[in-house]
């Protein structure tokens, strides 16, 4: 499924309009609540968040997959629940120092003071369980589990790193890494270079070009694959996936790609 953000705050929203009694959406409190929900940074992250809590809370599944962002957005997602936990914590502290201020502003917008306050103490104390909950189910290794796919270049191997601590962090099990899109895994830079040197001259020139730059990409990816070795090798299960002639769309396709990840090449054996 995709999350979409725009449509889980118009449910949200039409959930408030119900609880608060105003069904036809006009009210001041209708569109302020509108106007804020719109506007809070980060509020993809909150419903993906929302979402993965309904999926842990129904348990309609034996294995529940998250195809993450980025890095940076996926940290966001995983530090969401402590930030929103702290949070929840200060709001529930200083909800009685000002519930007679929630009570005239929700009074100035035709809304019940009593039902208002009592809606919204509810929804967080509802909330915080739940994160809880999630949190509980996301340290547990023997529930979750991270799965950091990378490529094999700087930038991806350094935000592969970066991921990797953060999740230590959060106590978050994470020992598989995936290396997609590697040139002949089962050879080296080293035998495909003797191969090219004594094969180069009988080569077209077009040939000769293609080859050249194949062999230029082939020893980087080699440099940051040992990288990737000498800092995951022992402590992680690393797999390197080779890159195919061909799109990975379809079941058939899945099949025959997730074929590398059950036996993937053996690099002593090559």
């Amino acid at each position: 499924m995709e999350i979409d953000a725009n449509d889980d705050m118009e449910k949200m929203q039409r959930s408030m309009e119900e609880a608060t009694g105003d069904n036809d959406g006009d009210s001041g409190v209708s569109s302020l609540m509108a106007e804020l929900t719109s506007s809070i940074p980060g509020i993809d992250e909150a419903m993906s968040f929302a979402e993965l809590m309904k999926q842990v809370q129904s348990l309609d599944y034996d294995v529940v997959v998250f195809d993450t962002a980025p890095t940076g957005h996926t940290l966001r997602l995983l530090s969401f629940p402590t930030i929103l936990e702290k949070a929840l914590g200060k709001v529930m502290e200083l909800k009685d120092r000002f519930g007679g201020l929630i009570g005239q502003a929700s009074a100035m917008f035709g809304s019940n003071p009593g039902q208002m306050q009592e809606m919204l103490v509810g929804r967080l104390e509802e909330t915080r369980a739940v994160i809880n909950k999630v949190n509980d189910a996301f340290q547990d290794p023997d529930l979750t589990t991270f799965v950091c796919v990378c490529i094999p270049e700087f930038l991806s191997i350094y935000e592969t790193e970066r991921l990797v601590q953060e999740l230590s962090k959060f106590g978050i099990d994470a020992h598989n890494i995936v290396v997609n899109q590697v040139l002949f895994p089962e050879k080296d830079a080293e035998e495909l270079g003797e191969w090219f040197e004594a094969n180069k001259n009988k080569l077209p020139k077009e040939a000769k070009e293609i080859c050249g730059k194949m062999m230029a990409r082939k020893r980087m990816q080699d440099k940051y694959i040992g990288q990737c070795f000498d800092l995951y090798g022992d402590d992680f299960h690393v797999v390197l996936m080779p890159l195919l002639d061909f799109e990975v769309r379809g079941v058939n396709k899945l099949l025959e790609f997730s074929e590398n990840l059950v036996d993937p090449v053996d690099l002593e054996e090559s």
